[in-house]
């Protein structure tokens, strides 16, 4: 583990090569034997600024060069060499199992820039794929919404920490008394805040197919008592100190999911993207009111348009949704602002911009 804001002076050496699979737009990278040498990555200190961009990069390859292995719903995954891939963020947006036609602009940006700002501040906590946010092998096309990141052997878990009971969990409770088989007290609402954080995992879909929560003990037995338990220490140990730090920007962080892989040395590695809008629930503090659905920072806004009556969309039909309007799509984007703004403490006008997004 690394400090924030540090690297050693050496490589490390390991072992990794890759092959992928897509599920529920997820993109996970498996490991064989090859040699390799892997430079732990300098992850900048989350101190209230944007770091500094590196420079135009000149040189560079074009995103062509590198050879695309997975895409999923938001995300494109490109081959870099043996020891790299690079995770590219598209400003796609996608609601109940479809990928919308209208893209949210700097959507992409704002993804990859929490993501680091998350990768640095969670440095101790736990160790994550990211290598650099902005170098030479980046291209200057995708700058500012891609990642250059390490190779795992993704485990096929979506890790999910609830601290308060809303969306699939809230119809589980309503169910059965419990969420993945933990047991929750009575009389809990839409949005009540959970005596504590729970673990609350969901298998990996195929794309176009929905997750679905999971005990504990399905986790266990498809990867091992030993590593489900430490997924579920560690899932819960980085939940509780990034809501620590959004309850002290004003925001609650109501749930998120985490991925995690598996490095050569067998150590458990966060990949993906980490406490974003598109993978968190982030609610304004100052307008929390259990008992109804929370104003929210995340793409719960455009979920809410399409079930509504202004959408005339019928989600049991088997048309796609409609385009987003004008406004939704600017009160969209200001929300993906806001969230990563409050949260960070940084300008996103000072992070990176590169091409357009796809």
């Amino acid at each position: 583990m690394f400090p924030v804001g540090t690297s050693p002076s050496n490589s490390a050496s390991v072992k990794g090569c890759v092959t992928v699979a897509v599920q529920s737009g997820s993109l996970r990278a498996r490991s064989q034997s090859v040699n390799v040498s892997v430079t732990p990555p300098v992850i900048p200190a989350p101190t209230g600024r944007c770091p500094p961009p590196m420079g135009e990069n000149p040189g560079v390859a074009a995103l062509a060069d590198y050879p695309q292995i997975a895409a999923g719903k938001v995300r494109q995954l490109h081959a870099v060499d043996d020891e790299h891939l690079l995770l590219v963020a598209s400003d796609r947006i996608s609601a109940f199992d479809h990928v919308l036609s209208t893209p949210i602009p700097d959507k992409g940006r704002v993804l990859t820039a929490m993501s680091v700002f998350w990768f640095g501040l969670l440095g101790d906590v736990v160790a994550n794929h990211l290598v650099a946010w902005d170098d030479p092998r980046i291209p200057a096309e995708v700058r500012g919404r891609a990642l250059l990141v390490r190779r795992l052997e993704m485990l096929p878990v979506e890790c999910v920490a609830r601290g308060y009971l809303t969306g699939s969990g809230l119809a589980d409770y309503r169910a059965t008394g419990a969420v993945c088989g933990v047991e929750l007290p009575a009389g809990l609402t839409e949005s009540s805040r959970l005596p504590e954080p729970i673990f609350t995992p969901a298998t990996k879909a195929e794309l176009g197919q929905h997750d679905e929560n999971v005990s504990f003990d399905a986790v266990a037995a498809e990867v091992g008592q030993q590593r489900a338990e430490q997924l579920r220490e560690v899932t819960l140990e980085v939940y509780g100190r990034a809501a620590e730090h959004a309850e002290s920007r004003g925001v609650i962080l109501a749930d998120t999911k985490f991925e995690f892989g598996v490095a050569p040395d067998g150590s458990l590695v966060i990949g993906d993207e980490v406490l974003t809008p598109d993978s968190s629930r982030f609610w304004p503090a100052d307008a929390y009111e259990p008992g109804r659905v929370q104003e929210s920072f995340d793409k719960q806004f455009v979920r809410d348009w399409l079930t509504s009556d202004a959408s005339g969309w019928d989600r049991a039909s088997d048309t796609p949704p409609p385009p987003l309007p004008d406004d939704i799509v600017a009160a969209t984007r200001s929300r993906y602002v806001e969230a990563y703004e409050r949260i960070t403490g940084l300008d996103l006008a000072d992070w990176p911009t590169g091409g357009a997004a796809a």
